[in-house]
């Protein structure tokens, strides 16, 4: 027999009894029932249950060893019964008498249980995560995302991509975030930078002849935490295909994506095809360009509605509207309700009025309505009886965040919200430049290396504002998964493109060499995406945080807990890399330690 087992402990079944078995695993629970002990032991493939008998040696020892040791125990299968079979475990007809124990790894006391979720904090957690990865949800999650990594690459291949590796040390480059940047000890004084992303290598591999290529490639940005983005490393399906237009990219991944969310969303309906929303549309009607297309409902731009109005409150402002169906039964605590949640958004209430049988409005503004605001509404919301209708005024971006998040919680609590699905959609037409409403300077408004709609004519007739770029979006559930773009692949067009942005040919030939050169020697049209791998577990997963999804995650102020990353490097260290240590200025206003 095998030294250390003959079966996993996810492996015996009823045709197993009467069978001489050895097992090794983590003691995971244990139970005295009438001097009897009960074990379920653990390993990577499931729970088989123990049982030792009084006056036994292997009694002896599994009373007395602390949980979550590693043990090798021998016995023999035996049936539970009927009465006692456990339909929880894919094991639970059978159990294991034991007749032999051997103590592999004896365990320390436990920083916090194992077996049960007893709310220790994610900084405890995160410290002792040898620990929490044992789990059952976070090995759960883990063993998810190897799955979904390995089906992304047998998927990507069968659609004829080619998998690729890239750079990890690399050249500081403007992504628009951070660089995490390494000492050179060969070239004094010079740093490399990891990779936010491997965008310019991904287009010098087009250029370079390979037409299709894939990576799940590791990406490092400084930048803060949230719940949907993890800061310093994260993992990405970095994407790029030659002699493509919009569409073109847009049919794998949507394939992919379809193929994937059915194979583990755990039975929850995917959608398709994925509806192209335009950015504008997008903002306009749902408050975000990532909107969550499981709640039903729709905003409307009702500012003419009050233009040169008395009433203050929307009077000069922007002012939007959310109608709300079938609330006619819904109580006075739903509306508070509501206008709670805006505040907690920002918001400095929820204005609101309901429609009645009659056809009036009703609520804390309807007597600040003019007959002729109560017409155009009724007939540009498609106001009847049992709707309600919210509205919220202020500048236009404060107002799209509120209302936005609004219209999801709205659903939600009014019934117009649809679970259980995984609803796609692509954002669309994003302008191409911005205007800095401080400083009236123009800027690229999403990514500078795309090329904009109408080409080199385009930047040089149109209003920068009015500019359209060939960059997109791919949204699920109101998670942005990645945004992509057919690149700007002729020099002329790209030096064109940061004129306008406020940039000189100079500086973009310093920024971009590599590049710009590659694109002198015939460079083909190629776009390319970037979905977050990290983000689609977190979906699959149906995990509020990302870090839930990844085995050794740094905490939101992008430490290691465990490993005690970052840290100090000695004198010598210091010196053998030509770096001086400037110490943060300290803060006059802190009082002193």
């Amino acid at each position: 027999m095998h030294r250390y087992r003959s079966h996993t402990c996810g492996e015996l079944r009823a045709s197993d009894v009467g069978t001489d078995v050895r097992l090794s695993g983590w003691l995971h629970n244990r139970r005295d029932l009438g001097g009897i002990l009960f074990i379920d032991l653990r390993d990577h493939h499931g729970i088989t249950q123990l049982v030792a008998r009084p006056g036994t040696p292997a009694y002896e020892t599994l009373d007395k060893v602390s949980k979550e040791s590693v043990v090798r125990v021998d016995g023999k299968v035996v049936s539970r019964g009927a009465a006692n079979v456990n339909t929880d475990l894919p094991t639970g007809e059978i159990e294991v008498e034991v007749s032999d124990v051997e103590v592999l790894g004896a365990a320390a006391p436990l920083p916090f249980t194992i077996n049960a979720d007893d709310g220790v904090n994610e900084e405890r957690r995160l410290e002792y995560r040898f620990l929490d990865l044992r789990r059952e949800r976070m090995h759960r999650n883990i063993m998810l995302r190897t799955a979904v990594i390995s089906a992304i690459r047998h998927k990507m291949t069968a659609l004829g991509f080619n998998e690729m590796a890239t750079p990890i040390l690399t050249a500081t480059s403007p992504e628009g975030a951070r660089d995490f940047v390494v000492p050179s000890r060969l070239n004094p004084g010079k740093f490399y930078a990891l990779p936010q992303a491997p965008q310019q290598f991904k287009q010098l591999l087009m250029i370079s002849g390979f037409d299709r290529y894939f990576q799940i490639a590791p990406c490092f940005r400084d930048e803060d935490a949230r719940a949907d983005r993890s800061p310093g490393e994260f993992y990405q399906l970095d994407v790029e295909m030659s002699f493509v237009e919009q569409e073109d990219v847009f049919q794998p991944i949507e394939k992919l994506m379809t193929e994937l969310f059915e194979e583990f969303g755990d039975g929850r309906h995917v959608t398709s095809p994925f509806p192209r929303i335009p950015f504008r549309e997008a903002m306009l009607k749902y408050g975000t360009d990532k909107p969550d297309l499981r709640a039903q409902l729709e905003l409307a731009d009702i500012t003419d509605v009050f233009e040169g109005s008395e009433f203050k409150a929307f009077a000069g402002k922007h002012v939007r509207a959310l109608p709300v169906a079938n609330t006619a039964s819904q109580p006075r605590k739903f509306f508070d309700g509501l206008g709670d949640f805006a505040v907690e958004q920002g918001a400095k209430g929820l204005a609101w009025v309901r429609v009645g049988e009659d056809g009036a409005l009703t609520g804390p503004i309807a007597k600040f309505l003019t007959e002729e605001n109560v017409k155009v509404l009724t007939e540009r919301l498609s106001l009847a009886p049992g709707h309600a209708v919210f509205f919220g005024a202020g500048d236009v971006e404060q107002v799209s965040k509120i209302m936005g998040a609004v219209r999801v919680e709205a659903a939600k609590r009014a019934g117009h919200f649809e679970d259980g699905v995984f609803r796609f959609c692509w954002i669309v037409d994003f302008p191409m430049y911005e205007k800095d409403e401080e400083t009236g300077k123009i800027d690229f408004s999403h990514n500078p290396f795309s090329m904009p709609q109408g080409g080199l004519e385009a930047l040089e007739t149109q209003d920068p504002l009015d500019i359209l770029g060939w960059q997109y979006d791919i949204v699920c559930n109101g998670v942005e998964l990645s945004s992509g773009a057919i690149r700007n692949h002729e020099p002329e067009i790209m030096f064109k493109a940061f004129e306008i942005a406020g940039y000189s040919k100079e500086t973009v030939e310093h920024e971009f060499s590599g590049m710009l050169r590659a694109f002198q020697y015939g460079a083909p049209p190629h776009g390319g995406i970037a979905p977050g791998v990290d983000r689609i577990v977190m979906l699959l997963a149906d995990e509020p945080n990302i870090r839930e999804t990844i085995a050794f995650p740094l905490n939101g102020n992008a430490q290691d807990l465990m490993m005690g990353a970052p840290t100090e490097l000695d004198e010598s260290r210091l010196r053998e890399l030509n770096i001086a240590l400037r110490k943060p200025v300290a803060d006059k206003d802190k009082p002193a330690k």
